[in-house]
């Protein structure tokens, strides 16, 4: 279960040996690092307990559930459903992108047979909605939207698209943001936008002239910005027309 869960196949996660902790008398688990060091779990970071505790929950609730089976003569369950809440919780980008196909097909690795796995998850993550792309099936899945209205939570189902690029995800309507960018760099191409189209008037007092306008994008822009060639072909065009006028 824990290689199954893992970020990737070279970082795969495996039980380690009980480990003593100082003079405690206790036996605590522990992981195997990469390195092949064995390191109790309560020092472990808090994605990788969190991978195990979710590990060890799935194999003690499935064992508890075969035991009680055999006890009252029922067959076993041939769906899952989980219920997650924030899904890429501690988790690197790297296992953000992993975890949601690892736990549709994690029963498979718990009971070497195909069983169907529904899953609920609530995330603020992009790579976690880019992740689920490839196994997306419009008749059986959907995309929900919880907004603020009125005071009041509303559920919307949203419309589902390929993105591919998890910037295409930050800027659609599931995380409704203008620019995939810092708030200071947002402002600053808004207001550069602005410029261009004319409207002036509503400028904030520190980007009110192309002058100061240039020098904040210089600030918090990179040079190889692809916002660059816009503004720089503008700013020259203006100029050539007040040459030949």
């Amino acid at each position: 279960m824990l290689a199954a869960l893992s970020p990737s196949r070279d970082e795969q996660l495996h039980a380690g040996d009980p480990v003593r902790i100082g003079l405690d008398v206790k036996d605590y688990p522990s992981l195997r690092m990469p390195d092949g060091q064995n390191v109790a779990l309560i020092h472990a970071s808090a994605g990788m307990r969190r991978i195990a505790a979710l590990a060890y929950l799935l194999v003690w609730t499935w064992r508890e559930h075969k035991i009680a089976c055999e006890q009252t003569g029922r067959k076993p369950a041939k769906e899952i459903i989980f219920l997650v809440d924030e899904i890429e919780c501690h988790l690197h980008p790297q296992w953000q992108r992993r975890i949601v196909p690892a736990l549709l097909r994690v029963m498979q690795a718990l009971t070497g047979k195909s069983v169907p796995v529904q899953l609920i998850v609530a995330t603020h993550s992009p790579l976690v909605l880019a992740s689920a792309e490839p196994d997306f099936d419009d008749d059986q899945d959907a995309l929900f939207n919880i907004v603020l209205r009125d005071k009041q939570a509303h559920i919307e189902r949203a419309t589902w698209a390929k993105r591919g690029d998890v910037v295409d995800w930050l800027v659609s309507d599931a995380f409704g943001l203008a620019q995939a960018r810092s708030v200071e760099a947002e402002q600053a191409i808004e207001a550069a936008e602005a410029w261009m189209r004319g409207e002036r008037s509503r400028l904030p007092e520190k980007l009110a002239t192309e002058a100061a306008i240039h020098e904040e994008l210089l600030r918090v822009l990179p040079g190889g910005d692809h916002f660059w060639p816009r503004w720089v072909v503008w700013v020259d065009g203006q100029k050539g027309r007040q040459a030949k006028a």
